[in-house]
This record gives C-alpha cells, structure tokens and sequence, in this order.
C-alpha cells in the first residue's frame, strides 16, 4: 500500500510532456507563444599551441535587441569551454547540465576530462531530444592528446574541424576564415583571426553586435578575455538637441471641460511629528 502511495520522482533535463497537449490545442486555433532566439556569431580555430574561442555578445528577442553584453562563451571544464548559439536557455542549461557531468567525471577518475568526452555527452543528450534543443555549440578545449575543436549541431551530429564558425552570422565569419586560415598559427595570429571573424559577422548580421568576447585555452592555462574588443562603439552626438520654448509655433489651442459628479469626499487625518 505504501509502494502504492508512493510519489515517483521527477527526472531531471527538458521535459517534453506537454507536446501533444499543445498540437491540440494548435488545431484547435490556438497559437503557442514562440520561443526567442539569439542572432548569434561564435567561431573557434585550433593555433600552434592550443584553440582560441570566440563570441559576440548580443542577445535579441525577435527584433530587439534584450542584451548588449550577453556571455555566449560558457565554462565546461578548466580546459574546455563551448560557445552558444540558437535560443539562449537551452545553451544556458545544456552547457551547465553537461559541465556538471564532467566535473563528477573528473573527480570519479582524478584527471583532467578530455574534449572527446564533452562532445559525447553533449551529443548524446541533444540527439535524445532529437533537435528540439536549440543549442548550436562550438566545443573546443586542450587534454593530454592536444588541441581539438568540434561543431555540435542541435539534432546531435558533430564535426571536428581545424575552424568552424555558428551562428545567424557564421558565413561572414566563415569567409574571413576560408581567406586567412594557415596552420601552425602563433597565438597572436589566431586571436586577430577570431576577432575579424567575429567582426565580420557583427558588421554583416543584424543579430550580432556590440563587443568580441574571445578564449583561449592552451596546456598550460585558459584566458578568457571579456571583452577582448569592443567592434560596434557608439556615436558621439554632434549637436545639441535642446530647444529654446517658442521655437516651435503653436497653431490651435482647445480646452475641453470635463464633467464630473462628487461622490465621496473623505479628509484623512496626518500624524503629528512631534521629533
């Protein structure tokens, strides 16, 4: 009897349960709010000694602009972090969820967790949900067998690339890319590289914007410097807008008298201050 009463507890992750309530009630003409996404350009490019990351950093809901200076660039591990692209909460959760496994991966082991483990784990989860997870990730990170960089997209297939750019404003990205990529970069090369990339797609793509967000992670530590540029500053204003009065003609004046009765008048009484 108490097996019976007994509550079964809820698992954790996205919960799917109310999908076919909400396709009834789309027949029947109801219309489910959207879900807003972020116009997004992330990037990432393995150099000579390690992957540099990188991010704008302007969240929009539909066509305004929510956040100026959003954090798309997400901690996973001390030698791996991801870049986000697509609806904000879901790479939010996704990346915070996936991180939490490997840190009990690394403690359970006593190493470093490698980057193969975080795309596994990030792609099992997201094919589980079979794309309705909008979280597009650029992975990159350093373990014990070098530098290594994957593309995560939201039905869960990857890819591992030299460079790879995500995002509303990837093919601008891209371009700057497939022009100026060389292997055996030197650090300084790789950060210019991912900062014009991520230029490229703030100049060209209405969804991205405001500042350069970049990481970079080698064998020995991980630099995430935010912002690392600031692409889109904002105009000094020429002239002064301040009008004396009367500058502006008034054509017609109309006051109209409002009629009204008095129902209740009522005087409350105030405290004294008597300090």
């Amino acid at each position: 009897m108490a097996g019976a009463l007994a509550t079964e507890l809820p698992r954790g992750g996205f919960s799917f349960e109310n999908c076919k309530r909400n396709l009834m009630l789309e027949n029947q003409g109801f219309k489910a709010p959207k879900a807003y996404k972020t116009g997004t350009t992330i990037c990432g490019v393995i150099f000579k000694d390690g992957v540099v990351l990188g991010a704008d950093t302007r969240a929009t809901e539909d066509t305004v602009v929510a956040d100026k200076n959003c954090a798309k660039i997400h901690f996973m591990s001390s030698n791996i972090y991801c870049c986000g692209a697509g609806t904000a909460a879901d790479t939010e959760m996704t990346t915070q969820m996936i991180s939490s496994q490997l840190e009990l991966h690394r403690l359970n082991t006593g190493r470093k967790p490698r980057v193969c483990t975080a795309n596994r784990l990030l792609k099992q989860m997201l094919f589980r949900y079979h794309g309705y997870i909008s979280a597009a990730l650029v992975l990159g990170g350093v373990d014990s067998t070098g530098p290594h960089l994957y593309s995560v997209w939201p039905h869960g297939s990857t890819d591992k690339l030299p460079y790879v750019t995500m995002g509303s404003g990837s093919l601008a990205a891209m371009a700057v890319f497939e022009d100026r990529f060389k292997a055996d970069m030197s650090r300084d090369e790789a950060v210019q590289l991912v900062r014009d990339a991520i230029a490229g797609g703030i100049f060209n793509d209405l969804g991205s914007g405001s500042n350069v967000d970049v990481c970079v992670i080698t064998k020995d530590k991980t630099d995430y410097i935010r912002p690392y540029d600031q692409a889109n500053l904002k105009g000094v204003r020429q002239g002064s807008y301040r009008y004396k009065q009367g500058t502006s003609s008034v054509l017609k004046t109309e006051v109209k008298k409002v009629e009204f009765d008095v129902i209740q008048t009522e005087v409350r009484p105030q405290a004294m201050d008597t300090d």
